[in-house]
């Protein structure tokens, strides 16, 4: 052992040493008998903010000072901050403090009811689709509601109904579509909550006489896009441009017995097959049909993929991690746990078949969630949650000898709340602080980091931010994705001043784990957003609900396997002004976690689910799981693992030709594709 690493390993265990003697010299807490909520239960309106105190006794009567409460409630749907509610989303809601007692004591607990409700209504505003409303034809019609303080009612909280003028000339159906019978003019009325909104329209005689579908390919692999494309024509020949076109399509599966219920995706003018098969595409206008079959060939992605080394851990649970290229050109990788008692591991990755672990790291922390390293490799940081004076923040670790990295500083302003997820710039660090907004610190000089700005998404909690060309990219649950100019310089934002560009909500509401991706083909921007959804109630697999017995005291070996759910939703954000939601990856039975996207291949964390590697080549529509877009899985299995043989990884990302993924039962580990195989004769 060299003198360095001993004298490392001589301050590390000073260091534990010392955090020892001072947690045993504090007073035992007094348990806990009874909590108290003021008030007992909540009435608010979405958007309103109101206080709530949580007060906890002792078996004497007394009130004990500075309790360690927990609280949870529904994400998406209310905001807990500082000793205030905020109302997210309406319904009949319930927020939970629970006392952190010692091992074996009792729970105690404390239930406050919250009904919110949404402010009325104060206007009305309709949308057509694009067309013209020629006899015979439907167009449909959006009613958006808004209230006074001009936020907008959720299109699935708004009921509208529905009224024609003359439903001999137009009619319209309980969903707002309207469809025309005769020439004439008509007024639709749409009516919410006593604001009404009306549509006038002028309905002409319909002069198309043909149409024809022109498609630029009659064959596809599955997950390939087709521009539905259709030319509609007078009895002359000349075109109707402003006809609205429906389509729709029929199937004839490869497979009768296998073929799944939804097989293939109509979007926006867009088709995609899901499965292999022959599809008739139908094209119509006002009683006028047309129609050409596609091929959909089967897409065959799939590789071969083997384990090549390991970095074991077993004795926690292990979180994140990320490599690098240090000074002496040596390939390293800094590795976090989660319950962990602060420990983070330094891993010597040269030989992929053999990582060594050079050192390791104790910090004030119960959880080192996330860790990360500049792209220069001249620091690293960990992540801090749950330290024993509960003040967080970071450490930054000196990364100039990379096998032993020295603490070059602490940083704790704004950060107090806890640090869960970073992003590193050479120059600047990101941190998300307290799950509320995202710190921005000045890291030029590592021994002197100073606060350089922040951004604070009004009513919005936040999980993760990832940057690039001076954009940040936060996933912020019930919010979306939060996309901001801290640098960019075409919105006006810097790292002083940060200037919002847009937000953009998923259909889940869960978002959490977020990767912008440039596709150097098409150009397109697109945006991968990871769900996280740890309890499975309501489906039909409800899973083990393991994750809530990771909050207790500490994490117990042994046990049974963790469960998960949520999907990884992909955004059109080409244009930051109108993003689209395009297309998933979803696999019903495990969670989404972490995302790395490089040279059209999607590397994901999906929790129970494992490795997944995914193709995301080309234009990306519909639900790539079922594309057959999968290149391979692994899931990883330890017969000593801190849960034994139980797959839950973390993240994953491609390093130097191998993937990298972390276990939270088993630690690190490297695998490797093999090159894709011809056919055998």
């Amino acid at each position: 052992m060299s003198k360095l690493h001993s004298l490392s390993a001589a301050v590390t265990v000073a260091l534990a040493a010392l955090a020892a003697a001072l947690e045993a010299q504090q007073p035992a807490p007094v348990p806990v008998a009874r909590l108290a909520a003021e008030p007992a239960s909540l009435t608010l309106e979405v958007g309103a903010t109101d206080s709530l105190t949580v007060k906890a006794y002792g078996a004497d009567g007394r009130e004990i000072a500075q309790p360690a409460l927990r609280a949870s409630a529904p994400r998406g749907a209310l905001r807990l901050s500082r000793g205030a509610v905020t109302a997210l989303s309406a319904g009949d809601f319930e927020i939970v403090f629970s006392a952190v007692q010692g091992v074996g004591s009792a729970p105690v607990t404390v239930a406050i009811p919250v009904k919110v409700t949404w402010p009325a209504l104060t206007g009305l505003a309709l949308t057509a689709d694009p067309g013209r409303l020629y006899t015979g034809i439907t167009l449909g019609l959006k009613a958006r509601g808004t209230h006074a303080d001009g936020s907008e009612r959720p299109a699935a909280a708004l009921t509208t109904t529905w009224r024609s003028s003359n439903p001999s000339l137009a009619s319209v159906d309980r969903y707002g579509f309207v469809t025309a019978h005769r020439p004439g003019s008509v007024t639709i009325t749409a009516e919410s909550e006593g604001v009404r909104a009306q549509w006038r329209q002028t309905v002409v005689l319909n002069p198309v006489r043909s149409l024809t579908v022109d498609l630029e390919q009659a064959s596809i692999r599955t997950g390939e896009v087709l521009h539905l494309k259709a030319t509609a024509r007078r009895a002359n020949g000349t075109p109707v441009t402003d006809v609205p076109v429906t389509w729709s399509y029929t199937y004839i599966p490869d497979d009768t017995i296998a073929a799944p219920g939804a097989t293939g995706v109509l979007d926006r003018g867009l088709f995609t097959a899901e499965v292999p098969g022959r599809y008739t595409l139908l094209a119509e206008a006002g009683g006028i049909t047309a129609r050409q079959v596609v091929e959909a060939r089967p897409r065959d992605a799939r590789r071969r993929i083997n384990v090549t080394g390991r970095g074991q851990i077993t004795h926690v649970h292990t979180s994140d991690f990320w490599p690098w290229t240090g000074k002496d050109g040596r390939d390293y990788a800094l590795v976090g746990t989660w319950g962990g008692d602060g420990w983070a591991y330094v891993m010597d990755i040269t030989d992929l078949a053999h990582p060594v672990r050079t050192d390791s790291v104790k910090v004030d922390a119960r959880v080192i969630n996330d860790v990360t390293v500049s792209p220069d490799g001249r620091y690293g940081v960990l992540s801090r949650e749950g330290a024993s004076n509960r003040v967080n923040g970071v450490v930054i670790l000196d990364l100039a000898t990379p096998a032993h990295p020295k603490l070059a500083a602490t940083f704790d302003q704004e950060l107090t709340g806890g640090v869960h997820n970073m992003f590193a710039t050479n120059d600047y660090l990101f941190a998300v602080s307290g799950g509320d907004r995202y710190v921005i610190v000045d890291v030029r000089d590592i021994y002197a980091p100073k606060y350089a700005g922040e951004y604070d998404h009004p009513n919005s909690r936040i999980h993760d931010v990832w940057v690039n060309d001076g954009i940040a990219y936060s996933s912020e649950w019930g919010t979306g994705v939060v996309v901001v100019d801290v640098g960019n310089g075409k919105w006006g934002g810097t790292i002083q001043k940060p200037v919002l560009i847009n937000t953009f909500p998923t259909t889940s509401g869960a978002t959490h784990e977020i990767y912008p991706y440039v596709q150097k083909n098409t150009g397109k921007v697109y945006l991968f957003l990871g769900d996280e959804i740890m309890s499975r109630e309501g489906r039909v697999w409800e899973g083990t609900a393991y994750m809530q017995d990771l909050f207790g005291d500490k994490p117990k070996q042994g046990g049974v396997p963790q469960t998960s759910a949520g999907y990884t939703h992909i955004i059109d954000f080409t244009d930051p002004m109108h993003p689209k939601n395009i297309a998933k990856y979803h696999q019903e039975e495990f969670g989404a976690h972490d995302i790395i996207v490089e040279d059209d291949i999607m590397y994901q964390a999906y929790y129970d689910g494992g490795l997944r590697v995914v193709d995301v080549s080309g234009e990306l529509v519909g639900n790539l799981a079922e594309q057959r877009r999968e290149i391979a899985v692994f899931k990883p299995f330890d017969p000593q693992g801190f849960t034994p043989n139980a797959s839950f990884v973390m993240n994953a990302m491609p390093w130097k030709g191998h993937i990298l993924f972390t276990d939270f039962n088993s630690g690190l580990w490297a695998a490797k594709l093999e090159q894709k195989r011809g056919l055998t004769p």
